[in-house]
């Protein structure tokens, strides 16, 4: 194992080169601070592009940061038609890509964050902790340890790799690891009518999960079921009925997400998918013959036989990395602990959650932060604009500038509703993203009116921590 020796100016180290990652090191740049970006993947956006064959419900005049497109012009790049709805692929090899080429030589890829700490310092100890640098352990694609010194860490490593589990209790439910590992259980966001056509193809699917990332899934297998004789779809949620999936259907500002409920009301309504409501997972049993899942459900202990199950039951934050520092953490959702009272899910949609910056990001840890979809923890309704404007105001606190620091600010499509269960990069300003839904099917789109006469955007700026915005419908 090695580390790096003390240098004049430590950069201040930003775990995850997705969307936000690369924001945070734009608007360090731009405040004279020196960024490092560790990607555990070998190329930027690793997480966007495991459903990179997913399309975005949010155009592109959401999906970029002010400072990373500034970054941008200079180059010469040519911004997509603001407009435009970009598959994942295309976030990436339209955006994320040119901005890591303008950021080269402060991205190491291949570079997995295994521990941040203090240098020569458990949580235990206080005496100058603030003073001391932190400690970032990183464990290189060829098993090489290093142990890096950052003055300040920005966590935007995501939550795509920590799916929740399937059972009852947020625990797995009995074999559901067994079933996993004999691919009876599909990754989230499969690639249902393109690369993995034939594994769904003529099968059982169950989909089980009540959000955008669900609805995505569903309409796809949808189309797949008009070509493919025999293959069935279920669909299985823990609530009484799945209406509220449908979210604001014509009342949605952003007309693709709209859509993407009212073309899976039709497919439930016209019995191509069978609901199963009120379904709570309690075991699985793996064979040759496919997946059997047990339920409790108001009518006893159901058990269905499929072939496959696709779970979208949204993510959850990965926090044992983060063992040795000092954080305050909302006991609910995970979030910090400023933060997490305004995005639970229970009581709050995306439309709800006033804008925040460093002050409510910030933990007794100083110098460190939760951004990105991360930040949210368990909360469903995190936006990538919201992102965008949680490391403007961090980096403006690292560079002293204070008032730029509190003065939060953002801009953001009036819609109808808020709630998804995607999560991790495919975190756009489509209500419900983070966790999860953030997108709707690369598939041809009916257009859907919206619900105000015209792209009414929302301002919201310098608001009290309190404050709540109400959606147009």
């Amino acid at each position: 194992m090695t580390e790096t020796a003390g240098a004049a100016e430590l950069p201040v180290v930003v775990i995850g080169a997705g969307p936000v990652g690369l924001a945070a090191a734009a608007h360090l740049l731009e405040r004279g601070l020196t960024p490092l970006v560790l990607e555990a993947g070998d190329q930027v956006g690793a997480a966007i592009r495991a459903w990179g064959h997913t399309r975005l419900f949010s155009p592109w005049r959401y999906d970029v940061d002010d400072a990373a497109a500034r970054l941008l012009e200079d180059t010469g790049w040519a911004a997509p038609d603001p407009e435009a709805l970009p598959t994942g692929t295309e976030l990436v090899e339209q955006y994320l890509q040119p901005l890591a080429a303008v950021l080269a030589g402060r991205i190491r890829t291949g570079a997995r964050v295994v521990a941040v700490s203090r240098v020569g310092m458990d949580r235990t100890r206080t005496a100058n902790r603030a003073a001391t640098p932190f400690l970032v352990r990183v464990q290189h694609a060829d098993g090489a340890v290093e142990d890096l010194r950052a003055p300040s860490v920005i966590d935007a490593s995501g939550t795509w790799s920590t799916p929740n589990p399937l059972g009852q209790a947020g625990l797995p439910a009995p074999g559901e690891a067994e079933a996993t590992a004999a691919g009876r259980i599909t990754a989230p966001l499969p690639d249902v009518t393109g690369r993995d056509r034939d594994r769904f193809a003529g099968r059982h699917v169950l989909v089980v999960g009540a959000g955008h990332s669900a609805a995505t899934t569903l309409l796809e297998l949808g189309a797949l079921a008009r070509t493919e004789p025999g293959t069935r779809i279920s669909w299985a949620v823990r609530s009484a009925d799945v209406t509220r999936v449908y979210g604001g259907e014509d009342r949605d500002e952003l007309a693709a997400r709209g859509s993407l409920g009212t073309r899976l009301r039709h497919l439930v309504e016209s019995g191509v998918i069978q609901v199963h409501p009120s379904f709570v997972i309690t075991g699985f049993t793996t064979d040759d013959d496919g997946l059997t899942v047990r339920a409790t459900t108001p009518a006893g202990e159901q058990q269905l036989t499929v072939d496959l199950l696709v779970p979208a039951t949204g993510f959850r934050p990965d926090l044992g990395m983060l063992a040795e520092l000092r954080l305050e953490l909302d006991p609910a959702v995970e979030a910090p602990r400023q933060l997490g009272p305004l995005i639970d899910a229970e009581f709050h949609s995306c439309g709800s959650v006033a804008p925040h910056g460093e002050r409510l990001l910030a933990h007794p840890e100083a110098g460190f932060y939760i951004v990105g979809t991360k930040s949210y923890g368990r909360a469903p309704t995190f936006l990538m604009a919201t992102g965008y404007e949680q490391v403007r105001s961090i980096a403006a606190a690292l560079a002293g500038d204070r008032d730029a620091a509190d003065d939060v600010r953002l801009v953001l499509p009036e819609t109808g509703v808020c709630s998804t269960d995607l999560g991790g990069s495919c975190d756009s300003p489509a209500p419900g993203a983070g966790d999860q839904g953030c997108c709707a099917p690369a598939v041809a789109q009916e257009p859907v009116e919206a619900c105000c006469s015209g792209p009414r955007p929302v301002t919201i700026g310098a608001v009290p921590p309190a404050s709540r915005v109400s959606a147009c419908c």
